[in-house]
């Protein structure tokens, strides 16, 4: 299937869930706090949401089932990674001074290493002065492809243990979601080393990473994390294992925790864990009633596993190992926050602020 036709079936599903809903497009672009151009552009196809917490806001406005709910969300994984290939399709090729640096354990995406070089007008000096610039500039070309040669992944099965990954782009991709509810309206807690004056109110669904990056805040108490797990071609990939890895851990920081917006309603059926960060080994256990690993994934089959770590007596910096096998090869990906270690602390003892809907300062709550 080409991206045009997974756009298209996603907005397909959008449109028949509206059409239900008996709401006019204006009545429901209100109640999803967005405007009718932007809903009508979703509803034709003629754009993707850039996060699923505005897609599951506007389903569940129009009534939509647990079963809906998880077939929207998976035409809007592969919608995503559609408009996201498209982007990539259109923009300038690399030049020839570029080496692509694969994303290895860090779970973060390839950035190239670019090496140029200033052209310099003819000069009287003796061009021996320019020597130790072209030294340099050799030295730096053969770091960077002795890091690239011992960053190689031959395929041997064998090697799949090894954390950093290889350079060799594995059959999947995790796309990582850092504050990862169901519903954009579920409540957060975060720790803020600000006075309640200096806190911008909460903020729901998109705009919530903003907001965290802006205040340098930590989740308190619990963090859901939700990694979007794809395929890259049509040959099945079999995740055999998720591990839970500490990075750091010390006591929780002493600083103000803030409760984010409040009325969470049903969560949708999902591969979901749980992990206690305060474990000295902490573990992922799968939520009541769902089965563990292994998962098989593929291009046109992604799937969507839920963490939710929790804190009580730490602050904790953490990151997930993923296994993975496919045709005989295996290998290791690190997932973490966009390069960071994810950060989730206990908040015990420490004073609760709370900001009503409608309201203009934070308040104590606690």
């Amino acid at each position: 299937m080409g991206a045009a036709e997974e756009i298209a079936e996603f907005a397909a599903l959008l449109r028949e869930l509206k059409q239900r809903s008996g709401l006019s497009y204006e009545a429901l672009a209100k109640r999803a706090h967005m405007s009718t151009s932007t809903l009508h552009r979703y509803c034709r196809g003629d754009g993707v949401p850039a996060d699923y917490a505005v897609v599951s806001r506007m389903a569940r406005l129009c009534g939509a089932t647990p079963e809906e709910l998880v077939e929207l969300h998976r035409r809007w994984v592969l919608a995503d990674a559609a408009r996201e290939r498209g982007r990539r399709a259109v923009a300038p090729a690399p030049g020839a001074g570029v080496a692509p640096v694969s994303p290895a354990s860090e779970g973060a995406p390839s950035v190239p290493v670019r090496v140029t070089a200033s052209v310099e007008e003819p000069s009287p000096r003796p061009r021996r002065r320019h020597w130790p610039l072209i030294a340099a500039a050799v030295a730096l070309v053969v770091t960077v492809a002795t890091a690239l040669t011992l960053n190689r992944d031959d395929g041997d099965p064998s090697a799949h243990g090894t954390v950093p990954g290889r350079a060799t782009a594995a059959p999947l991709t995790v796309s990582t979601r850092t504050y990862g509810w169901d519903d954009p309206q579920c409540e957060g807690k975060y720790l803020v080393d600000r006075p309640p004056a200096e806190v911008a109110p909460p903020v729901m669904g998109q705009d919530l990473p903003g907001w965290v990056k802006a205040h340098r805040a930590v989740a308190a108490d619990e963090q859901r994390v939700a990694l979007t797990v794809q395929g890259t071609g049509d040959e099945a990939v079999v995740i055999e294992s998720m591990h839970v890895g500490v990075a750091d851990s010390g006591p929780p920081p002493a600083w103000n925790a803030y409760l984010g917006s409040s009325g969470c309603g049903g969560g949708v059926q999902t591969r979901s864990f749980d992990t206690d960060l305060d474990a000295p080994h902490p573990v992922l256990s799968p939520k009541a009633g769902q089965r563990g690993f292994p998962y098989k994934v593929s291009r046109t089959d992604p799937e969507v596993l839920y963490i939710t770590a929790h804190a009580d007596t730490h602050d904790v910096h953490w990151y997930v190992d993923l296994q993975w096998n496919s045709a005989g090869r295996q290998g290791t990906i690190r997932i973490n926050d966009h390069g960071e270690a994810f950060r989730t602390s206990g908040s015990r003892g420490r004073p609760v602020y709370e900001f009503l809907v409608g309201g203009t300062h934070w308040y104590r709550d606690a």
